[in-house]
């Protein structure tokens, strides 16, 4: 992860943000953001569900810091498993979001730093595919589409047109149908629901 995120650095040692690795001391800051850039409803979309009471995958939460050090940007990557294959084998992958800048650093390519770190980082952790729900328009030129999507569903209402991967690895979606359900590590402390 150094490697990546120091050739990241490097790429944007001009501006004024850098890419860093997510830590403890971010997560107010990181909480305050999202409720801004995403309103009070943020905690009821489908992709929500899934992150509830996980932790991100491995490596794969970033921020974007300013020059005093102060988060502006986040994003996040989580353990999922994308429906199964043809043989009934469920097929590991990562579910991104939210992706998030803080409106007064809009336009700078913290967003498009953010997508591109997590992706590099993605691949270079060895995983096969990224999904997705946001705009199409946006997410395309880092290579996200419907199409490898097709056959899968959120938990949840979600809009079809939004939802997006990538893969990694190709052909790794092939065949991927069924339930987004979250595969990743529970928060220690979690509330764990029982069956009745």
């Amino acid at each position: 992860m150094a490697a990546v995120l120091d050739s990241v650095r490097a790429f944007f040692a001009p501006t004024t943000f850098a890419i860093d690795a997510e830590n403890p001391s971010d997560v107010v800051a990181r909480e305050n953001l999202l409720d801004r850039v995403m309103g009070p409803d943020r905690r009821k979309k489908s992709s929500e569900k899934i992150r509830r009471n996980r932790v991100p995958a491995e490596g794969l939460a970033l921020v974007a810091r300013d020059r005093d050090g102060h988060v502006i940007g986040t994003v996040r990557l989580w353990n999922v498993e994308a429906g199964v294959n043809d043989a009934g084998t469920p097929i590991n992958a990562l579910l991104l979001g939210p992706l998030a800048v803080d409106s007064r650093h809009g336009g700078k390519g913290i967003g498009a730093a953010l997508m591109r770190a997590a992706i590099l980082e993605a691949k270079n952790r060895g995983h096969g595919a990224v999904l997705l729900v946001g705009d199409a328009a946006y997410y395309e030129r880092f290579g996200f589409f419907a199409e490898k999507a097709r056959h899968l569903v959120m938990p949840g209402p979600f809009e079809r047109s939004r939802f997006l991967a990538l893969e990694l690895t190709e052909g790794w979606l092939d065949g991927a149908a069924g339930m987004i359900v979250p595969s990743g590590r529970m928060l220690t402390g979690a509330p764990v629901r029982r069956a009745a």
